[in-house]
């Protein structure tokens, strides 16, 4: 009986060895194989990484880079109106570095040790989320330059221009065009490229309005008008657009236009009362308290009323009783107008003061028989109103300069509103739609059977696309017939308004 207890410890003793060393060694297998498992993971990117707003997680480096070069890679669709247009991101130099993104992954996961990260795994906690930004780059210059030279011309619809109407003195409406809007485009390209959801781009477009014809077209239509009318005398017309700086000038006859310079002279008649307005107000100060209201109201019916007596009056009693006249005429030279002078008074009967050869008179190959006592040309009464203009309203023209001391802007403001006030509803005035201002002179003179051989018109028009100085004079040796030939300096005026004011149409 003691022998048998004395021996039951000794049998007991080895298995629970065995036991434990089976343990053991069964954690260790399993540790060295999650240690395997884990060194596996760690080949591969933290399974809830984010790299450039793509899913990652789980992949080898090479299987990362490769889904996202893919995503970026595709084309970005660019809408152009109906067209649509697929640009490739290499096309603009746009590159992305996976290279720099992937080591952002590495350098947040080794921010963990290696054994704490293990000991997550053991306990199935996942790694902290993992996410890098896109790191691309493009060039804007080579953005730009396939904006400006692949879709631009290839797109973009020019405005097209209004059109002379056959047969009338009207122009079409032109039509709006679309361009592209480069500047805006680009943020919107850029904003497309960087993304890898939202690659669709509606392209800026603005819209064009019409250009204005070429001015060439003017003088055409101009051309053809005087044609149309069947016009067999002489038409002298001079054009400047007091904004733009645009100028027509030219003498046409039956078809032929003749050279200039210099301009033809033609029979100023009652236009000449503008030179005499100058030369009056360059003697007269009205800004003084109380201004002379005898000689305003002379200057306001000379104009206005075309009165022949209160021109002669201002000559006599502002210049010279005799030779008013030719003070006139020096004050023009002064201006640099040659070919405008007044060689005598207006009452019948008043002698012929001098006589005066010009560069206008002595052409030889035109001849209107211009009247001796006063004549000018198209182009200087144009002029002449170009001066009033630049004083008035800008403060400056040749009035200024001449005369710093003796002629004013307030002035020249008050010679252009009586100007305004010389209301026939013919000519000029006919040619423009109601309400629109017009300061005219107009003037004609008889042949000697009577009828009128000379007829002009010489204004500035106020038009709300820019105002401009119109000076018009025809003439027909065998006589005028007012209602067809004034119509004729209306057609040429109305031609000249819708150039520069045609019917508009929406974009």
């Amino acid at each position: 009986m003691m022998n048998l207890r004395a021996s039951s410890p000794r049998v007991g003793f080895p298995l629970l060895r065995w036991v434990s060393v089976f343990l053991l060694l069964t954690g260790l297998t399993l540790g060295v194989v999650s240690l395997v498992q884990y060194s596996r993971v760690q080949d591969r990117l933290p399974p809830d990484t984010v790299v450039a707003d793509i899913p990652v997680g789980g992949l080898t480096r090479e299987e990362a880079a490769r889904r996202v070069l893919e995503a970026y890679s595709a084309p970005v669709e660019l809408v152009y109106g109906d067209a649509v247009i697929w640009l490739d991101p290499a096309a603009v130099g746009f590159q992305v570095d996976i290279d720099a993104m992937l080591a952002a992954v590495e350098s947040q996961r080794q921010q963990r040790s290696f054994w704490a990260g293990f000991w997550d795994f053991l306990w199935g906690r996942r790694p902290p989320k993992v996410e890098v930004p896109l790191v691309a780059s493009y060039s804007e210059a080579r953005l730009r330059e396939y904006l400006a030279q692949e879709i631009a011309p290839r797109y973009d619809k020019p405005p097209i221009p209004p059109q002379p109407v056959v047969g009338t003195t009207q122009f079409s409406p032109g039509q709006w065009g679309s361009a592209l809007n480069i500047d805006q485009a680009i943020p919107l390209i850029e904003r497309a490229l960087f993304s890898r959801t939202n690659r669709r781009v509606v392209l800026p477009i603005r819209r064009v309005p019409p250009t204005r014809p070429p001015l060439y077209n003017l003088q055409v239509l101009l051309e053809q008008t005087i044609d149309l009318s069947e016009f067999d005398g002489v038409v002298g017309l001079y054009l400047y657009h007091l904004n733009s700086g645009d100028e027509i000038h030219f003498i046409y006859r039956q078809g032929q236009e003749y050279p200039i310079p210099p301009d033809l002279a033609f029979t100023a008649a009652s236009t000449i009362k503008i030179p005499i307005m100058v030369s009056a107000f360059r003697r007269v100060d009205a800004a003084q308290e109380p201004p002379d209201s005898e000689i305003l109201r002379w200057i306001k019916e000379m104009i206005t009323l075309s009165g022949n007596d209160p021109a002669d009056w201002l000559m006599e009693n502002l210049m010279d009783p005799n030779l008013g006249p030719l003070i006139v005429t020096q004050d023009m030279r002064e201006l640099g107008l040659e070919n405008t002078f007044l060689a005598g008074y207006f009452y019948p009967g008043a002698p012929l003061l001098a006589r005066f050869e010009t560069p206008a008179n002595q052409r030889p190959d035109l001849n209107t028989e211009p009247d001796p006592y006063n004549q000018t040309t198209p182009s200087e009464m144009g002029m002449l109103l170009v001066d009033l203009y630049q004083c008035a309203y800008r403060g400056g023209g040749t009035l200024l300069v001449a005369w710093p001391q003796e002629i004013t802007r307030d002035e020249c403001r008050l010679m252009l509103e009586y100007l305004s006030q010389n209301r026939i509803g013919v000519l000029l005035e006919a040619s423009v739609p109601e309400g629109v201002r017009v300061d005219h002179k107009h003037g004609w003179i008889s042949n000697p059977a009577g009828g009128i051989q000379t007829l002009g018109d010489a204004g500035i028009i106020y038009t709300p696309n820019g105002d401009y100085v119109l000076s018009i004079f025809i003439y027909r040796p065998q006589g005028l017939i007012w209602d067809v030939h004034s119509k004729l300096i209306q057609r040429l005026g109305q031609a000249v308004y819708s150039y520069y004011n045609p019917p508009t149409s929406g974009p």
